[in-house]
């Protein structure tokens, strides 16, 4: 596969988690992370995997729901992380309230209320 076909839906991603309130991008074992106050509510495992923060139960149902687009993660799963497939027909307004959400419960109260729940 090209190398631009794959790096599409990391651009995305990344333009997504650094749309947030002071959030960078850290290269962390030799993936990107991204942060907030060095914190990280986002990692991109390959161009095609993400792994985010998610309130106690929803890792469960969405696994459970729609198992052939997430996952549970190795390393943070147990901790409640979810992990989910990102290609061309991924659902972007999806990806993007998980990532806002990963943020809110991530980020120092005062930026988090700053992220309104839906975008």
């Amino acid at each position: 596969m090209p190398k631009g076909v794959r790096s599409a839906p990391l651009d995305r991603l990344r333009a997504i988690c650094l749309a947030l309130p002071e959030a960078a991008e850290k290269q962390t074992w030799e993936i990107p992370t991204f942060r907030i106050r060095d914190k990280i509510f986002a990692m991109a495992h390959d161009p095609g995997t993400v792994w985010c923060k998610a309130p106690r139960g929803v890792q469960a149902i969405l696994v459970g729901a729609a198992p052939e687009r997430f996952f549970v993660p190795p390393y943070v799963g147990p901790k409640g992380w979810i992990g989910f497939h990102l290609d061309r027909a991924s659902d972007w307004a999806e990806v993007e309230a998980l990532i806002r959400r990963s943020y809110r419960m991530t980020a120092p109260k005062r930026l988090a209320v700053l992220v309104p729940e839906e975008s």
